[in-house]
């Protein structure tokens, strides 16, 4: 076409290469400013700059080799079926799975193998290896896949990570060196390739070594939840690392194997970017582990809640900033204008038009009854029947959206949740139900004064959160949508998303609801997986804050009269709540938040 520029043509024949590593015809190849990610047959490859630098093109041809590999030679339901359920060993049996189907696309194509190396590259600027100074903050996930794939493809470890893959080599060689001998045997042959990674993971101590699950039931398993924790040791280490230590923080870049259901959890995460605010401003990670066993004894404290804070949006920014955040945000709603109209008439049908009606019959006065009528002329000496309709009331409701404002929300996830705030308060106003706006994140990175305070007090064994909270309320339930619609643009702010803990903010949201007059009470979360904060995990027990997130979604979905829904960013957590759904563009807001909060009003 004579009007197609370089990059369509480059899209164009990227997009037949990929068929045809793949071995799919309808695969479809899409750019995307944000994370690279699969969605069935369809592939999100990062954008390359307009003159199509060389380093962007090998970028982007490495994303689409990696992914077409894993559609050829990868079974994401078999991968699942006998997935380890320790975060950390999963973590590394999804590594190894990764580096089996690259290593078979670059061990057949010399320049399928260059474009793994530049998305290796590219995901390991952003992996904690690259900056491990001790063998305990190595990542096991990451140190074990690039070992691997230097035995299998001959590729010698990229010089970011080499330093750090040193410190644990000789551990690793020395408890599963003659596996990776085996495994090099067994490529081409998933399930083969399966049972000698599990024995890997058991020589490595991470796995009991348990056997291949011969039935192979996949209904337990969620496939392919990656789990990518980014925490630190900060007490450091000795020389010869514990595995425990250097599985805390699982890969966030090599590691692989999840199902396409999984929307690409790791390789949306790989990719994030520091923030702004230096060297306390790296984005936290999504671990979205697998269902675990929530210990009876789990006791969840604060160490301080003197630093904590809630505030509202507009207190966080100047009136000029405001204005220019929400213009940012109108530019994105630009093409919904027309979509309040129709989602409010829809959900005006559906839950206020009161078409559930009753009716009182034999009455003295009233709507003739003509079902009746019949008798009246068989036996004239019968009197007229009347009937009167009844109403069933519909209850007052109030929906509170309670929306994360993580560093790992940044960019479009965040985007599409402000979006939904703005859109799904428009409707329900126009529906005469009550909205309430609140998001939760953190004041600092890394701790901020809590941390401090702890460190002063001669850091005591335990002591449970340790970072300070901001709870921020960007509209009150009977605040109406015009007065708050500008705060809502707060979510556009650079520095703002930092980390989260969700625990403590869905009981904070819970109780603002009980408080409340209102007859139903929804509370709706918009998140993107599980609570992160680096200074908490580093000090307490492993899972403590997702954890504590499962007893209190368990305690409100059994005992409160909150209804609780959540709505997934990019990212299924629906290994968290009971009623969720996950969205992955704006043009699913609609459909999606009407189905969820309609399925709630009619199913009482």
């Amino acid at each position: 076409m004579p009007d197609d520029t370089p990059l369509d043509r480059f899209r164009s024949v990227l997009a037949g290469a990929a068929r045809a590593v793949a071995h799919e015809d309808e695969l479809e190849v899409a750019w995307t400013a944000d994370q690279p990610g699969q969605s069935g047959n369809n592939l999100r490859l990062t954008m390359p700059a307009r003159n199509l630098p060389e380093a962007d093109a090998q970028l982007a041809r490495g994303q689409a080799d990696h992914f077409a590999l894993r559609l050829r030679h990868h079974d994401a339901a078999l991968h699942a079926r006998n997935a380890p359920s320790d975060p950390a060993a999963r973590a590394c049996y999804d590594a190894v799975e990764a580096v089996r189907y690259e290593a078979l696309g670059a061990n057949g194509y010399a320049g399928i193998a260059g474009n793994l190396d530049a998305a290796l590259l590219q995901r390991l600027r952003t992996d904690p290896i690259s900056r491990a100074a001790i063998p305990g903050d190595v990542p096991l996930p990451t140190a074990l896949g690039l070992i691997l794939r230097e035995h299998l493809t001959g590729r010698p470890v990229p010089d970011m990570a080499a330093p750090a893959v040193a410190m644990v080599r000789s551990w690793i060689e020395s408890r599963a060196g003659a596996d990776f001998d085996a495994l090099a045997l067994s490529l081409d042959d998933q399930k083969a390739f399966q049972g000698l990674a599990l024995d890997m993971l058991a020589h490595l101590e991470l796995t009991r070594g348990e056997p291949l699950d011969p039935e192979g039931d996949e209904g337990d398993e969620d496939d392919g939840d990656t789990p990518q924790d980014d925490e630190g040791d900060e007490d450091g280490g000795s020389d010869r690392p514990d595995p425990s230590e250097i599985a805390a923080e699982p890969n966030e870049g090599d590691e692989d194997g999840e199902g396409e259901a999984e929307r690409e959890t790791s390789d949306a995460d790989s990719d994030a970017e520091p923030s702004d605010e230096g060297e306390e401003g790296m984005l936290p990670v999504r671990p979205n582990r697998p269902w675990t066993d929530i210990p009876d004894g789990f006791d969840y404290k604060a160490y301080t809640e003197k630093f904590d804070e809630v505030v509202a949006a507009a207190e966080l920014c100047d009136e000029e900033e405001l204005a220019r955040l929400r213009a940012y945000l109108d530019a994105q709603l630009k093409g919904l204008q027309g979509i309040v109209t129709k989602l409010a008439n829809r959900l005006q049908r559906r839950l206020m038009a009161q078409q559930n009606r009753s009716w009182d019959f034999d009455q003295e006065e009233g709507l003739l009854d003509a079902a009746r009528l019949a008798r009246v002329v068989i036996s004239p000496g019968h009197s007229l029947s009347y009937k009167i309709e009844r109403d069933v009331e519909f209850k007052d409701t109030i929906v509170t959206l309670l929306i994360d404002n993580s560093g790992s929300m940044r960019g479009r996830p965040i985007s599409i949740a402000a979006i939904s705030a703005d859109v799904l308060a428009r409707t329900l106003e126009r529906c005469g139900v009550k909205t309430e706006i609140l998001g939760f994140t953190t004041r600092a990175w890394k701790g901020g004064q809590s941390r401090e305070a702890w460190l002063g007090g001669g850091k005591p064994a335990q002591p449970g959160r340790l970072n300070d909270l901001r709870h921020i309320v960007y509209k009150k339930a009977d605040e109406p949508y015009r007065r708050a619609r500008r705060s809502l643009g707060l979510m556009m702010r650079e520095g703002l998303l930092k980390e989260n803990i969700d625990g403590e903010a869905l009981l904070w949201a819970h109780a603002r609801l009980l408080a409340r007059p209102e007859d139903r009470r929804i509370l709706m979360v918009i998140s993107d997986g599980a609570p992160v904060d680096d200074s908490t995990l580093s000090v307490n027990s492993a899972g403590y804050l997702e954890t504590h997130l499962r007893k209190v979604i368990a305690w409100i979905e059994k005992s409160s009269p909150v209804q609780l829904v959540a709505i997934g960013i990019g990212h299924d957590v629906t290994r968290y709540y009971r009623r969720a759904v996950t969205i992955m563009d704006v043009e699913q807001l609609g459909g999606t938040m009407i189905e969820q909060l309609a399925g709630l009003f009619e199913g009482e």
